[in-house]
């Protein structure tokens, strides 16, 4: 690899007009994470002297997602030309090269991006380039015999000999920094879009005698663009696949790995399984041993090792599920410890809660958390029975030992060791039903 100094230009001025949205394109999430974020991660483990992305007027929300990274602004967006001119002032006095990168290409890799460093050698410039059964949009590359490039043809300016060929512009160059403000003093808006592009400088340098080389990849996944929404769940499902193959190799079992959904910072243990239709939000950590059933959605949670989750199950924030517990159909817990052993086995609502161990929490019992202005405390000790179809209203706490009677509604605590049964004693009137259907059917 070239050993030659680095800096990093991002290209992200860019609205995202074509996703119809009011974010700026690179703010756009992938697996919950802005796709800047994932390229300026990839871009750090080079060990550039410097970073600079080039955002566009009114985006504060990109120049604080980028920190501690310098921005630069391009006022007027007038081309891929122009903005690499906007990072000038912050490359002044750099020696080395600068690789410029488009911040919707996401997920290009450290090695490829090494490759395209390395293909510069002793040329003024390196482009990377990829070989497209559908090239359509992308610029393409006019190769000379010697294999250098010869030039660059964009789309809209192309001829019809010129789109015919399948090497395409990726948007990724290495260029020499000591040259570049020359070469783009002499980039011209004589094309369709009356914008200066970077795509020139081949030409401006073949025609000073100097060589551009071309390093090719054969991923097209890694260097695809995001204009659109369907861009964007293409490069989703690239980089979901790529997580899921990170999750396998290290010795997570997934029985369909396309259904499962994992968030950038999923932590899972190896031997853990996961069934199908599983979604993992943001935060969760699963320890080993772990098996989670078919459709469950996780959040913000803590699996200790040898639980079962699920299926149907949801965990909300701030949820810690011990060793060995089951949370299991149609069960939701949201902010609440559950202790080791214990079981929340069946339609349930666990919720700011403090539960102990081996507590049987049974069919259809909720905690009442909420009063409509607060939320309130609920604990349960070790060994606790509850039945079904209980209530325990916050503020309560159960004692160890305790057995609270199926259909019980509660409001007052419950002392160790205690039966607590809260029911209105039935009125039953033997032969109702039948009275009442004859005076119904005499009218």
């Amino acid at each position: 690899m070239n050993k030659n100094p680095l800096a990093i230009v991002i290209l992200a001025a860019g609205r995202g007009t074509r996703m119809k949205s009011d974010m700026p394109k690179v703010m756009h999430p992938l697996a919950g994470r802005a796709m800047i974020n994932w390229l300026l991660d990839t871009c750090s483990q080079l060990a550039p002297e410097k970073i600079v992305v080039v955002t566009g007027p009114d985006m504060p929300e990109l120049e604080a997602a980028v920190k501690p990274y310098e921005t630069a602004l391009q006022e007027t967006r007038d081309g891929t030309g122009g903005a690499v001119r906007c990072a000038l002032p912050a490359l002044k006095g750099f020696k080395g090269d600068v690789l410029i990168l488009l911040g919707d290409t996401p997920l290009i890799s450290k090695a490829t991006l090494s490759s395209l460093i390395h293909a510069k050698g002793d040329h003024d410039l390196s482009i990377l380039g990829c070989v497209l059964d559908n090239p359509t949009g992308y610029g393409r590359l006019i190769m000379n015999e010697d294999g250098t490039l010869n030039a660059i043809a964009e789309e809209k300016d192309a001829s019809p000999q010129e789109k015919a060929i399948q090497l395409v512009n990726t948007g990724a160059f290495c260029v020499d920094a000591e040259k570049l403000e020359g070469w783009l003093a002499k980039l011209d808006n004589n094309n369709a879009q009356n914008e200066y592009y970077i795509t020139q400088l081949p030409s401006i340098i073949a025609q000073e005698g100097g060589s551009t080389a071309v390093a090719v990849i054969e991923n097209a996944g890694e260097v695809t663009g995001c204009n659109t929404r369907t861009d964007l769940a293409f490069l989703e499902k690239t980089l979901q696949n790529r997580l899921r193959k990170t999750h396998m190799d290290a010795g997570v079992h997934m029985h369909d790995p396309d259904t499962v959904y994992l968030w950038h910072d999923t932590q899972i243990a190896p031997n853990t399984v996961i069934e199908p239709n599983v979604f993992f939000g943001p935060d969760v950590n699963v320890e080993t041993g772990v098996t989670i059933k078919a459709f469950s959605h996780i959040e913000g949670a803590h699996i200790d090792q040898d639980a079962i989750i699920g299926p149907f199950a949801r965990l909300r924030p701030e949820s810690k599920i011990g060793k060995d517990a089951k949370v299991g159909n149609f069960c939701e817990v949201k902010k609440s410890t559950i202790g080791a052993g214990s079981k929340i086995n069946h339609l349930a609502y666990v919720g700011d809660t403090q539960m102990g161990e081996n507590v049987n929490f049974s069919a259809g019992a909720i905690t009442v958390n909420y009063d409509g202005y607060d939320k309130h405390q609920t604990t349960i000790g070790d060994n606790v029975m509850i039945g079904s179809n209980v209530n325990l209203i916050a503020p309560i706490e159960v004692k160890g030992g305790a057995f609270i009677a199926a259909g019980s509604t509660l409001a007052d605590d419950v002392p160790a060791d205690a039966l607590a049964i809260a029911r209105e004693k039935p009125l039953i009137k033997e032969g109702w039903s039948e009275a009442y259907r004859k005076s119904k059917k005499a009218g």
